[in-house]
């Protein structure tokens, strides 16, 4: 009989490993603390909650992240397939509706005929196989069995949380609709344009609101770049935002034909457009503040928050020390980790690295030896960010193109037919890879 596998965490990196275990045969049992055991960041007990963005950022293959979206269909995801069926209007983005989403891929796995969730806390770590994906908000008490294993703290970050507002609370008479230069449906977003005095009174106010204090112990932790809050990007300088989440670039007003100083974007939430993010607006601002801030903008004026904005740690291992290009634990080969809490950024890159951790661990079950994951691939980019940073200056990292090695054909130099060219060489190298593991791709399932 096949050993069963335990799959600690019900995150994207969780159910996506789960899925793919039982899509090759091999039972597993995912625990899920919540709802009895909750985190500062959750608020519900759904299997594959986000709690950050609804946006799993681009779906231009043609940019990383976009291509690992492809390179995971390739290989049956579930998150993708379930994000495709709660998609919202973004323009070139994949955002979906949280909890459609989350319904879909909490049906999916909890169906499935070999997966069984457990609803409960694992404070320590299974002695047979499993993938531990509990992400960055991983239990004191699990992560004090990771440390006693791994001889060292894990690392952390903090993360921020943007708001989101009523719809029937903004004055749409005041905001316009477009998508930035025209993409996808062309009108996908609300978008809030500020003059420039309008612009300087936000920034300012944004400097002087109360912030969320930070404990001593936290003082030395950094922030991740790729999800500043807003106030802390104003205080780098007047100009931050205007080249950051307020750029106004591609985005003309159609009612006066001008690029406005400065936007806010609001991107939809929900399938009812009942809720809208405000793009790139994570924030450490108290409750207060942000009510008060956050109404300078135009039409935002009488602005009901559906969720404000919060802060939380997060924590990470460091990698290079610890995880080979397969994912494992060195010092305990059975042991596999996948999503943030390897060092990855992001709910695709997340999830990918839950697809590939479980497809290892399902050939392993078999006896079988397969290649790693290719370099010219997103999937072996992130393995390459994982395992071949120098310790000391390993930090998270999403997706990108720069951690993508040795192309298996010339590409060409022009620069557009040089993109298209790397993305077919890319899937086409996935898929060959893929085919070393001696069951079918998942079948496409719609949630």
């Amino acid at each position: 009989m096949t050993a069963v596998v335990d799959v600690i965490g019900g995150g994207l990196a969780g159910c996506e490993a789960a899925w793919q275990l039982a899509c090759a045969g091999v039972p597993v049992r995912l625990f899920e603390m919540r709802p009895s055991t909750t985190t500062p960041a959750h608020r519900t007990g759904n299997l594959a909650e986000l709690v950050c963005s609804n946006s799993l950022r681009s779906d231009n293959p043609e940019n990383a992240v976009g291509l690992l979206k492809r390179e995971m269909e390739a290989m049956g995801s579930l998150i993708v397939a379930a994000a495709r069926a709660a998609a919202l209007p973004a323009g070139d983005a994949l955002a979906v509706d949280r909890d459609l989403f989350a319904a879909g891929v909490q049906d999916a796995v909890a169906s499935h005929p070999l997966v069984t969730v457990v609803r409960e806390e694992v404070r320590e770590l299974p002695a047979g196989p499993a993938i531990v994906a509990t992400g960055p908000l991983t239990s004191e008490a699990l992560q004090s069995s990771l440390t006693a294993l791994l001889g060292e703290g894990s690392l952390s970050f903090f993360d921020a949380i943007a708001p989101v507002v009523a719809a029937d609370s903004l004055e749409m008479g005041r905001l316009y609709r477009a998508s930035r230069y025209g993409k996808g449906g062309g009108d996908d977003y609300l978008n809030a344009p500020l003059g420039h005095g309008e612009y300087l009174a936000f920034v300012q106010a944004l400097r002087a609101a109360e912030k969320v204090p930070t404990k001593e112990f936290e003082r030395e932790i950094p922030y991740f770049e790729g999800c500043l809050p807003i106030e802390v990007m104003a205080e780098r300088g007047v100009d931050t935002l205007r080249y950051g989440p307020m750029k106004p670039v591609g985005l003309p007003d159609p009612r006066t034909g001008r690029i406005p100083y400065a936007v806010v974007q609001l991107r939809q939430d929900d399938l009812a457009a009942a809720h809208w993010n405000l793009v790139g607006f994570q924030t450490r601002m108290t409750f207060g503040a942000q009510q008060q801030v956050f109404r300078l903008i135009p039409g935002l004026e009488h602005a009901r928050f559906a969720r404000l904005g919060t802060i939380h740690r997060n924590t990470f291992i460091c990698a290079p020390r610890h995880l080979d290009v397969q994912l494992r634990v060195k010092v305990r080969p059975s042991l596999r980790l996948a999503g943030q809490l390897t060092g990855v950024e992001g709910y695709v890159e997340s999830a990918a690295t839950g697809l590939a951790a479980a497809l290892y661990v399902a050939a392993e079950m078999r006896g079988l030896e397969v290649p790693t994951l290719p370099a010219w691939t997103a999937h072996g980019g992130l393995v390459r960010h994982l395992t071949e940073r120098p310790p000391h200056r390993f930090q998270p990292a999403n997706a990108s193109w720069g951690l993508m090695v040795d192309p298996p054909a010339e590409l060409p130099r022009e620069k557009s037919a040089r993109r298209k060219a790397a993305v077919t060489a890319a899937l086409g190298t996935i898929r060959s890879w893929r085919e070393a593991f001696p069951w079918p791709v998942p079948a496409p399932r719609s949630a």
